[in-house]
């Protein structure tokens, strides 16, 4: 309970005392910044299994990068373009619901990905269990300013589609008539969604980027109803998760991007509960300790 007894010990001295916890901090704020704007649409417009799928996808890219020797990040994105591309070209070429030509495209990915990794070549690597799960305490100045530079790109991106996706998202067909393109708008969000996972892989990781992508805005629109206020208060949960996450890690040694993770989608639970107790008190229905 030192959260509460010794709160300037536990909440502040972390980021006073060592300059890897205020880069991590900085690091996941700018995570939580692009994942929750991206995520946004993401939720609103249900595509989660298309953003767990193309979080998973920039695997190969990765993992080739390691074994070769160049940036991770420039594989991770083209792995994402091919992802992206693949996907378009499947939606428009296939009868095949959406779903289950993007879990093709899942499925094949992730082969290749576990195919590639599963190489002694991959195995002398060492880096790959970063790129997995996240290395946030070892980010240093110059992943703080590309990842600075991708979050402004995404936001720039958002707000100058920000009517396109708005329309799109609530209903394709009406916003064809206002002279939108559906596909190219959501070839656009495509595109941004997989800047969001290579900007972020390196801080919570690959497998994990999904929770924050997803986590943070869900519980927000419990919570707000129009989509720049769901969009800011996804910031804000997600900020306070990242936080509660990584100092929970500095305390009691856990793994950081998963713990931050973890949090996310404990507020989110903790959120559905709230607010679904609140509709119950509403409606003049009895709560469960009442009945």
């Amino acid at each position: 309970m030192e959260f509460l007894t010794d709160p300037i010990g536990w909440w502040v001295d972390p980021f006073v005392d060592n300059e890897f916890m205020r880069q991590a901090l900085w690091a996941g704020l700018l995570t939580v910044v692009t994942t929750s704007v991206v995520g946004t649409w993401v939720v609103l417009r249900g595509l989660g299994f298309l953003g767990d799928a193309l979080a998973h996808g920039v695997l190969p890219g990765i993992a080739i990068a390691s074994i070769v020797g160049f940036n991770a990040g420039v594989g991770a994105l083209m792995a994402a373009a091919a992802m992206v591309l693949g996907i378009s070209l499947v939606r428009a070429h296939s009868p095949l619901p959406d779903d289950t030509s993007i879990g093709l495209l899942f499925v094949g990915f992730l082969a290749v990905a576990v195919m590639i990794m599963s190489t002694p070549s991959a195995a002398r690597t060492g880096d790959l269990e970063r790129f997995l799960f996240g290395s946030i305490n070892a980010i240093d100045g110059t992943d703080l300013r590309r990842q600075l530079a991708v979050t402004f790109i995404i936001l720039v991106g958002t707000l100058v589609l920000y009517r396109a996706l708005l329309a799109t998202t609530f209903d394709e067909r009406l916003a064809g008539t206002f002279g939108f393109r559906p596909g190219l708008v959501r070839a656009a969000l495509l595109a941004l969604m997989a800047l969001a996972i290579v900007a972020s892989f390196e801080t919570v990781g690959n497998l994990l980027v999904f929770a924050f992508l997803i986590a943070p805005p869900a519980t927000a629109t419990l919570l707000a109803r129009r989509v720049p206020s769901i969009m800011a208060t996804a910031v804000v949960v997600g900020a306070f998760s990242a936080i509660v996450g990584l100092l929970i890690s500095y305390h009691h040694g856990t793994g950081t991007g998963a713990t931050m993770a973890l949090c996310a989608v404990a507020t989110f639970l903790v959120v559905m509960v709230a607010t679904a107790l609140d509709r119950r008190r509403a409606a003049g229905e009895p709560l469960p300790s009442e009945a």
